[in-house]
């Protein structure tokens, strides 16, 4: 392979996607999106043509696989991806250095740490001299195995996740500047055991806004390249799940040391997280709405979240909402208005679409991939909207029942945005109950709610994390275990790795 003189060969690969052991979605080949080539590296503001970091070194875009949260992967989707990554290293090296994006949180069939095995399969194809850098997401679990498999490791500083771009720049600046002359560096890797959701760790609010603004601290101390503090995946029943600390730079002792003290502060703060806002059982959330005069009002149906692995298809909250008299007449005739954003059902989208805007329809939808909290509903309504171009969702098509709107889909997708509504002929700020299938809100959502409950609902991402089994974590992870399961406390000494 000819090299440019004076530039690096940086090869980009990766496989990503957060997978909910609970939930009885699979993600096949249909889930993941393949992008090689200059269209992978492309896809990185900060290697776009003209950046800066484009032009210090050569780029290879080798493949990464992504996908939407959801179930495990099939084990022959991860092998066949791990196979074509090992195989095409191997075929267009040497390189000096491998961008590595992963997510931290893949659940793959047969496997329990689908990114320590990536990452040793990337290491075996490149070699031992080749530095592996591998960007991560903040709930992605960092055991002890990934860590030796890779030469850097980092993640988000924010969650919601605001600096996704600059996390991973962050990482391929390193990557460049230790290939450049900076060497190999130490590790100091320890895990936490703690293990809470996204909305209960949110870096808008404390402890986690303090903790955070300390982990970035720590990454400017002298002899410290960078430190990370991973809060975990909490829906994956698996031994690496449960936070972890790694600081890497050229000074051994200082990273031990800070790696610990995060270790502690973590640990310390363990009781202190709380969930991002007010909280109830579905109940206790639409007492709140049906006495509240904001609107929109946006109930969050966390526990079927398709952004944090679930199946997206539980139909437990829109059971009881087509049962509420309060929507059962629209707002002329005296009733609520709700959306309800969304169910994905195929069969069911497919027959409402060719019945047309206008036609009054009656299907059996949902549940088709997790009835566990409850079976399809009953749809009867009048079709007001039919789209089937969705990029992500196919047929999109919204079912009027009463005061209530029904989105309902071919395939999951979000409904993050405003747009996401505005373009289905649906006015959500004019709407007094907005329903969405999702944790805690994304920014667009949040500014657009005059008030906003987290609904604590079941599913494959149950925020209640004490209603899911757990058999596999290998030893005691708070909240499964009380402080007596510690003894004193846990062994929190970082390992150089």
């Amino acid at each position: 392979m000819t090299r440019t003189p004076g530039r690096p060969r940086i090869a980009v690969c990766g496989m990503a996607i957060e997978s909910s052991t609970y939930s009885p979605h699979r993600s096949g080949w249909a889930a993941f999106t393949l992008l090689r080539g200059n269209d992978l590296v492309r896809r990185y503001p900060f290697l776009r043509d003209g950046a800066p970091l484009r032009r210090a070194a050569e780029w290879v875009g080798v493949l990464r696989a992504a996908a939407f949260p959801g179930g495990p992967v099939l084990t022959d989707v991860y092998e066949t991806v791990r196979t074509e990554i090992g195989l095409a290293l191997e075929a267009q090296g040497p390189f000096d250095g491998v961008l590595l994006d992963v997510h931290g949180a893949m659940s793959v069939l047969g496997y329990t740490d689908a990114e320590a095995d990536l990452a040793r399969a990337v290491r075996a194809a490149v070699g031992p001299d080749c530095l592996v850098a591998a960007t991560m997401d903040v709930h992605g679990n960092v055991s002890r195995d990934l860590a030796r498999a890779v030469d850097l490791v980092s993640c988000h500083r924010t969650a919601a996740h605001e600096d996704d771009d600059e996390a991973r720049e962050r990482v391929a600046t390193d990557l460049l500047r230790r290939i450049d002359g900076g060497g190999r560096p130490h590790k100091a890797w320890v895990q936490v055991p703690v293990l809470l959701p996204g909305e209960r760790t949110s870096t808008r609010h404390e402890p986690a806004k303090s903790i955070y603004e300390d982990v970035a601290r720590v990454a400017e101390l002298d002899g410290v390249l960078d430190a990370s503090l991973w809060v975990g995946y909490a829906w994956a029943d698996e031994p690496r799940c449960r936070a972890a600390v790694v600081v890497t730079g050229d000074e051994p002792d200082v990273l031990v040391q800070e790696a610990g003290r995060l270790a502690r502060r973590y640990w310390d703060a363990r009781n202190e997280f709380d969930l991002v806002a007010p909280s109830g059982t579905y109940e206790e959330c639409l007492a709140a709405v049906l006495a509240s005069d904001a609107r929109p009002f946006l109930l969050s149906d966390s526990g079927d979240n398709p952004m944090a692995g679930g199946a997206g298809d539980v139909t437990w909250t829109l059971a009881r909402l087509l049962a509420e008299p309060a929507f059962a007449r629209p707002p002329e005739e005296g009733g609520r208005s709700a959306v309800y954003a969304s169910l994905p059902d195929a069969a069911a989208a497919r027959l409402v679409a060719d019945a047309g805007v206008g036609a009054v329809v009656e299907v059996e939808a949902g549940a088709r991939v997790d009835a566990g909290p409850h079976g399809p509903v009953t749809l009867r309504g009048v079709v007001e909207h039919v789209r089937t171009d969705d990029p992500l969702a196919g047929i999109v098509c919204v079912v009027a029942a009463g005061g209530l709107r029904v989105i309902l889909t071919e395939r999951r997708r979000p409904f993050h945005l405003e747009s996401d509504f505005t373009a289905l002929g649906l006015d959500p700020r004019g709407t007094d109950v907005v329903v969405v299938k999702i944790g805690n809100l994304e920014t667009e959502l949040r500014d657009m709610a005059e008030d906003w409950m987290l609904m604590l609902t079941p599913g494959g991402v149950d925020q209640d994390l004490l209603r899911l089994p757990r058999t596999n974590l290998g030893g005691p992870v708070h909240p499964f275990d009380g402080d007596a399961a510690f003894g004193d406390g846990p062994d929190l000494t970082p390992e150089l790795v």
